[in-house]
């Protein structure tokens, strides 16, 4: 039976859609016939002229929590779908993913300004909590209905040498299966003038904080030893060095950035294919790695009591699968439904998971091999299509440069113009 990869675009489609049930719409929006309009896209954001189309691939071979996961991934980066899939078909042989997600709480930060006694201030407000939150509660009955809406407040004080002392309110939301942005804000903005009464300063900003670390989602997975070896590489030498990789990113700020940036590949392909705010995360994800004071990996790396590669992800992950452009992209509802997420952290969980995925598919090529040898071929490839090739001139022209360990355009277009020669003579 062939693999997926060995499949054309139309085979796949076809056999995903048989797996998830998807209907002909829903394949059409996945295959890139059928997806966002521009009539869509110009309600969406501001002087539309188009839209920006960019690969969706399907990661294989993931279990999470026990449910095997079909996972959209949109990016322009090769080798990332496949080094995912391929990481994921590893830690299936020890029992999948194991995830969870934190209840989905954000926080809603105001900014509070010209307090005559900060101290003071501070004390009335958290005297009048319970008052806030009422307040804040009926902000959206919707929501509280659904078991959402404020759930605590917090203030802190701050020292700044322009302004003094300030003090920052933060009303902590739950926003069930929503990203929250809006509703975060809404309760915010509404809750300004009481805290002014009770606070006697002036509410200044009021807008959620992308620092989520209320809403935590996290992955574990277990390699088995004998999952680990390949070509000439023991399965000791790739645990020890994957672990030594990752305690370089442990120890190193220029190395954590990079290490991340490998996590992230995997994380944002999903949040973008299911049309959430992949830039919150982003700014989520760095300021937690950065919560110690200094910036560092967010996954760790290790072995167990039998030898066998072990790996943890924590990080914030605000993410939504009702409202905003989730549910106005045709793609976005199809990939939801391609992974049959039924909540928002069950699709936390899945991210996560990839994202742990990526990260083992990059220290493990970094370890041994180099990242460039399995990177060059699909990179090949595209050098290939940017100097011209065509058809079956594609993996000719890759194939030669892989060859002769040399991927730049300009020996791409001459082995082109060779190839074309030849046929012509």
């Amino acid at each position: 039976m062939r693999r997926f990869y060995d499949l054309t675009m139309e085979e796949r489609l076809e056999k995903i859609g048989k797996q998830a049930g998807l209907t002909p719409e829903e394949l059409a929006a996945l295959g890139g016939s059928g997806g966002l309009s521009a009539a869509q896209a110009n309600h969406m954001i501001e002087n539309v002229v188009g839209i920006y189309s960019l690969p969706l691939g399907i990661a294989q071979n993931f279990v999470v929590n026990g449910r095997e996961v079909l996972v959209p991934m949109v990016l322009e980066e090769p080798s990332v779908v496949a080094g995912a899939s391929f990481m994921a078909r590893l830690a299936k042989a020890g029992g999948g993913f194991r995830a969870s997600a934190d209840e989905p709480h954000m926080i809603g930060q105001m900014q509070i300004l010209d307090l005559p006694d900060p101290d003071l201030a501070r004390e009335r407000l958290l005297e009048q909590k319970e008052a806030l939150l009422a307040e804040a509660a009926q902000v959206d009955p919707v929501l509280n209905r659904l078991g959402g809406g404020p759930v605590d407040l917090e203030v802190r004080q701050l020292q700044d040498p322009i302004l003094g002392k300030f003090l920052v309110l933060h009303l902590i939301y739950d926003v069930r299966d929503a990203m929250g942005a809006n509703a975060i804000n809404t309760a915010a903005e509404c809750l300004a003038p009481l805290v002014e009464k009770i606070s006697g300063g002036r509410v200044h900003l009021r807008i959620l904080s992308n620092l989520a670390d209320r809403r935590l989602a996290r992955a574990a997975c277990t390699i088995p030893l004998d999952q680990l070896p390949f070509n000439q590489f023991s399965a000791e030498q790739v645990r020890d060095g994957v672990i030594a990789a990752c305690a370089f990113a442990a120890a190193d700020p220029y190395r954590a950035a990079t290490h991340n940036k490998g996590i992230m590949n995997g994380v944002d392909a999903v949040v973008l294919a299911t049309a959430n705010d992949w830039r919150a995360v982003e700014a989520g994800a760095h300021a937690y790695a950065a919560r110690s004071g200094r910036y560092t990996s967010l996954s760790t790396w290790g072995e167990d009591e039998h030898g066998n590669l072990t790996g943890f992800l924590e990080m914030p992950m605000a993410v939504g699968i009702v409202g905003g452009a989730t549910r106005v992209h045709p793609t976005a509802q199809a990939a939801l439904k391609l992974m049959a997420i039924q909540s928002a952290r069950e699709l936390a969980e899945i991210i996560v998971s990839v994202g742990l995925a990526q990260n083992l598919a990059a220290l493990r090529a970094l370890a041994t091999e180099g990242i460039q040898r399995g990177h060059m071929g699909l990179h090949a490839r595209q050098v290939a299509v940017s100097a011209g090739a065509r058809g079956d001139e594609i993996d000719r022209v890759a194939g030669r440069m892989v060859q002769e360990k040399i991927v730049r355009i300009d020996r791409a277009v001459e082995i082109l113009n060779e190839i074309r020669t030849q046929l012509d003579t």
